[in-house]
C-alpha cells in the first residue's frame, strides 16, 4: 500500500449522508488533516481488499491511517477527536461498548440510503477540493 502522510477516510461515494458528512468534515478540518477517497474507488478497493473487509459488506465509513483501519463507530470517533475543538468531545462515547454504538451505527447505515437518498455516481470533488481525494 502506498505512504500516505495523512489518515484517509473512506466513504460511500453515492450516499447522500456519507458526502454530506464529507463536507462537514472538510469545512471543520483546519489543520488539514484528512483526506478522502470513496469506497468505490480503485484505492477504497485495495484497502478493504488488504484489511479482509470485502467479506464483512462493509457499509460503513473506514479510517485508514498508520497502516491500520478503524471501521464503523470507532472510526467516527477518532475522526471527530482529530478534528479537535468541541469533536473531540465525541470521544467520551468511547465509554458505551462498542457492539452498542457500533448496533446504531449499523442501523443508521443499513437505512442510509432510505433516509437521505443515494447518488447516481460517486461525488466528483471541486477543483479546489480535488488536492483532498485520492483517485487511484
Amino acid at each position: 500500500m502506498e505512504e500516505l502522510n495523512h489518515p484517509v477516510i473512506l466513504f460511500d461515494g453515492v450516499c447522500n449522508l456519507c458526502n454530506s458528512s464529507v463536507q462537514f468534515i472538510i469545512k471543520r478540518d483546519k489543520k488539514n488533516i484528512f483526506r478522502f477517497a470513496s469506497i468505490q474507488s480503485e484505492f477504497g478497493q485495495r484497502v478493504i481488499k488488504r484489511f479482509g473487509l470485502a467479506d464483512k459488506n462493509i457499509d460503513s465509513i473506514i479510517l485508514f491511517e498508520n497502516d491500520s483501519v478503524k471501521i464503523k463507530s470507532d472510526a467516527v470517533i477518532k475522526i471527530a477527536r482529530q478534528l479537535g475543538g468541541i469533536y473531540s468531545l465525541l470521544y467520551v462515547f468511547n465509554i458505551i461498548p462498542e457492539f452498542i454504538r457500533n448496533s446504531v451505527y449499523d442501523i443508521i447505515a443499513r437505512n442510509r440510503y432510505q433516509w437521505f437518498g443515494k447518488k447516481e455516481s460517486c461525488m466528483i470533488p471541486t477543483p479546489d477540493l480535488k488536492k483532498l481525494f485520492i483517485e487511484a
